[in-house]
């Protein structure tokens, strides 16, 4: 039995449809047939070469939704026919010390979908079953693609900001998928919401008010009114880092989203000093993924999405590339096309 996927044989160079078999269920894993998978930045940073040692060669995709086929030896949560997302971290050792106090999310020894391990730009994907989850029936799988790694890293990062109360005014430097979940999530929890775009992005911005943002502008601009609590930075640019210090006020967190991001340049101390902080964001954690799948229906958390078949994925990611991506890209298996 074989199955159609983009494959990536070597990073800079465009994906290539592959005829391939069909994996097996090993012991502890899942086959689930892909139904939509979302187009993550970080598949872009893997694409592109900006992380290193992929798995090659690699099926990307790691905000996958599908349907289980086939279960393996020992799989007792879950059953065939039943839908679960997959998302970025796809296995951990849970032996060493991260994972023994509740911070899978640092796992020495921890597989990544579509990173270390193959993904979901596929007819098929293998998951560990203790990494899947079941999706709320009210999303359909389109919708509910971009909430499996959007949405969990930004859930992540939004409380890593801090509680409503602690960070009511709230910046949000790159207004891509993660931004347009996790702002409804904010507006709901009844905070001020700041929303910076790429310079001159004026339907971002616009996108931005219509979701609830007290404010959108460029990102060399300044808010207005007093300095933000916190800021969240979703674009992967390190010059975003001295300005969002630049924003917030004693004792706010700057709160850096991305697993890559170019380099942050030199900035006096005087940015960070008066306990402003200054962090990042690794992966997710499994109880991450339960909070945020349990809240989204009840705000509730609507994804804006642009449909591509999945052997369209290299047209995906140049879209992503150049920011012509309103809310979030997601493949389908319509290999027709």
């Amino acid at each position: 039995m074989t199955m159609r996927a983009m494959v990536l044989d070597a990073p800079g160079q465009p994906l290539h449809e592959r005829i391939l078999p069909i994996p097996r269920a090993g012991a502890g894993e899942v086959l689930v047939r892909v139904n939509a998978c979302a187009v993550c930045r970080t598949d872009l940073h893997v694409v592109d070469g900006e992380l290193p040692n992929p798995k090659l060669p690699l099926i990307p995709g790691h905000e996958i939704v599908g349907a289980i086929v086939a279960t393996g030896l020992g799989v007792t949560t879950l059953t065939i026919g039943q839908r679960v997302g997959i998302p970025w971290l796809g296995r951990t050792c849970n032996e060493c010390k991260f994972c023994r106090s509740g911070r899978e999310n640092l796992c020495d020894r921890a597989k990544f979908n579509g990173y270390t391990r193959d993904g979901g730009y596929a007819e098929y994907a293998l998951a560990d079953a203790g990494f899947c989850f079941p999706l709320p029936s009210v999303y359909r799988d389109v919708e509910a693609a971009p909430l499996m790694c959007a949405g969990l890293i930004g859930y992540r990062s939004l409380r890593m900001a801090g509680g409503p109360e602690q960070a009511r005014r709230l910046g949000l430097y790159g207004f891509g998928a993660a931004a347009h979940l996790i702002l409804q999530v904010a507006c709901w929890q009844g905070r001020e919401l700041f929303a910076f775009t790429r310079p001159g992005d004026k339907p971002g911005q616009e996108f931005a008010r219509a979701l609830g943002a007290t404010w959108a502008g460029d990102s060399s601009e300044r808010p207005p009114g007093p300095p933000l609590d916190a800021a969240i930075i979703f674009a992967p640019v390190g010059t975003l880092v001295t300005a969002a210090l630049q924003a917030v006020d004693k004792g706010g967190r700057v709160v850096c989203a991305g697993i890559h991001m170019s380099d942050i340049p030199g900035f006096p101390y005087r940015l960070l000093w008066e306990e402003r902080d200054l962090c990042s964001v690794a992966n997710l954690t499994r109880a991450d993924a339960r909070e945020f799948l349990a809240l989204a229906p009840e705000v509730p958390v609507h994804a804006q999405t642009q449909v591509f078949s999945m052997r369209n994925a290299n047209d995906a990611l140049a879209a992503l590339r150049n920011g012509r991506v309103k809310g979030a890209a997601v493949l389908v298996p319509d290999w027709n096309e």
